[in-house]
């Protein structure tokens, strides 16, 4: 079935992704993709330009306390307005969508009020959606990714579960003030009337994919896992975690559904508004990283290494280890698998600085020190932290010489192959400690600033022994979605999700292992390990 739903349904057949990745915070946006799955469309609405009525900043209020940050929903609901009557006015032909699906921001969250499931019900097609759904909510500016107030609640949580391990090999993650869990919590301690006059809690995902429903969307598991709620293996409602949270809450989120699940057909409002048909399929909405995944079309083994400011990497894990770094989700286009995230502090900014200092701040001369250097270094290691990192915990610059001794400093053309050697070992050790391992089929996607670096990417290819490929990637949680809607159309877990996608734009390849890189890295890697222990012993005190 998938491909006549590839290959041979007319061109004008869609599949229609909408909300987008972190700029989710600050836009809207829709993308159609054709059978063929070629971009053909896309529109946005910026929140802070086009809706300056709700006075957000970069679309969010951030609070006096500077830690509570929260998003207005009717801005959302707004957003979606306008961004179905521009296209309606562009001549948008919505009669062709046979399917859609959608990514928020994960672990923001909305809280519908009670008896809102009826006006959502009975939406009349005569009005815009933000002036029927303006009492629907107990809850009017709501907590999204930013916020980080409930460090009590994370900590009261951890303490039900048996502490911190613990709650990430339950759920996929240690206890994170963004998670939704403990946001749910806060609001049940500090509101208890408004938790209790509260029917239904979405996550911006299923909040979404509700509006395009006209009724409530379930959580799918991969945005689900970012709450510090779903046991991740079992693909259920933690019913620890819920009750340390708040009382009633299993039934205030309703049952988790896979991924590539068809929720419902679109709601009567859309079809006698704006013309699509009564047969639209709304696939589950999920977040933006899982998404972005779903964008990137990773496969089993793969991973995509973002390298911007802060560098991320994805990873697609069958087996995962979930660790007190990083998270852990359910797989958005495979229940039986699982995905990893693991963010860098020190990235571009980083690399940046050493440039300046090291290569005259020119990066064609801090490409010649890669060129000039050999793999490994000669022994030379180094840790490079401008602000305290997320993975590992350290803080500083730490030089090695070959006999592991600290130097004080190294010369230029060592110091730039130091950095990227570090950046990239560090990131496979972390990785491998979620459970990952590179396999003989494993590609690398590399996106961001410094992808356009061949030299970087060489030795990035080096360091993981795999041939690392690059991908436009700048709509990748939109034109995710859009793959996701036809994965879910074309019968979702009984269809491998690469064949539905097989049609798309093939990555580039960048850079392929140099000869030999295997034996030195795998040489210097445990040597690596080591010395990243040792500075955390250092800076923690004595390791138990």
């Amino acid at each position: 079935m998938n491909q006549l739903i590839c290959e041979h349904l007319p061109l004008e057949d869609l599949g229609f992704g909408c909300l987008g990745n972190k700029d989710s915070l600050r836009h809207v946006k829709v993308v159609a993709v054709d059978a063929e799955l070629n971009v053909f469309y896309e529109e946005s609405v910026h929140f802070d330009r086009d809706l300056p009525e709700f006075g957000t900043q970069g679309g969010v209020h951030v609070h006096k306390d500077g830690l509570t940050v929260t998003s207005p929903v009717l801005m959302w609901v707004q957003a979606l307005d306008i961004i179905l009557e521009k296209m309606k006015a562009s001549g948008f032909d919505f009669s062709q969508v046979l399917a859609l699906s959608g990514a928020g921001q994960q672990h923001g969250s909305i809280y519908w009020k009670t008896g809102a499931q009826q006006a959502l019900t009975s939406l009349s097609p005569d009005l815009p959606l933000h002036q029927q759904l303006q009492d629907c909510f107990s809850i009017s500016d709501c907590p999204v990714w930013m916020d980080s107030s409930t460090t009590a609640q994370c900590r009261q949580l951890e303490a039900a579960v048996g502490g911190a391990q613990a709650l990430s090999c339950l759920t996929g993650s240690r206890a994170y003030e963004r998670f939704t869990g403990n946001q749910i919590a806060k609001i049940y301690q500090q509101n208890p009337e408004v938790y209790s006059h509260t029917e239904r809690i979405s996550l911006v995902s299923s909040f979404a994919a509700s509006l395009f429903l006209g009724s409530y969307s379930p959580i799918d598991y991969s945005d689900g896992s970012g709450m510090n709620l779903l046991q991740i293996q079992d693909k259920v409602w933690s019913q620890t975690c819920l009750g340390a949270c708040a009382p009633h809450l299993e039934e205030k989120l309703g049952p988790p559904v896979p991924s590539c699940s068809v929720v419902g057909a679109i709601s009567s409002y859309y079809i006698q508004r704006y013309g699509f048909p009564p047969g639209c399929k709304v696939v589950a909405f999920t977040g933006d990283n899982p998404a972005s995944l779903a964008g990137m079309r990773l496969e089993e083994g793969d991973i995509a290494v973002s390298l911007g400011t802060s560098d991320t990497l994805f990873l697609w894990l069958q087996e995962p280890r979930p660790a007190l770094e990083g998270h852990i989700f359910c797989n958005p286009v495979d229940s039986q698998h699982y995905m990893a995230l693991l963010c860098f502090k020190n990235g571009s900014l980083m690399r940046e600085k050493i440039r300046d200092k090291s290569a005259s701040r020119s990066w064609s001369k801090f490409s010649k020190a890669l060129q000039s250097t050999e793999m490994g270094n000669g022994g030379n290691l180094g840790f490079y932290f401008d602000v305290m990192e997320i993975t590992p915990e350290i803080i500083g610059c730490h030089r090695f010489n070959a006999e592991n001794h600290k130097v004080a400093a190294f010369p230029g053309d060592v110091e730039v192959r130091a950095l990227i050697e570090g950046q990239f070992m560090a990131k496979r050790i972390h990785a491998e400690g979620l459970g990952y391992r590179v396999m003989s089929k494993t590609k690398i996607l590399a996106t961001g600033g410094a992808s356009h670096n061949r030299d970087i990417l060489q030795v990035l290819a080096d360091v993981f022994g795999a041939p690392v490929y690059v991908i436009d990637t700048a709509n990748s949680a939109c034109v995710g979605s859009a793959y996701r809607a036809f994965h879910g159309l074309a019968g979702g877990r009984d269809v491998p999700f690469s064949e539905v996608v097989k049609l798309a734009p093939n990555p580039r390849l960048a850079a392929t292992p140099s000869l030999g890189a295997s034996q030195v890295y795998e040489a210097l890697l445990p040597q690596y390990a080591k010395l990243e222990q040792r500075i955390l012993s250092q800076t923690r005190g004595p390791l138990e």
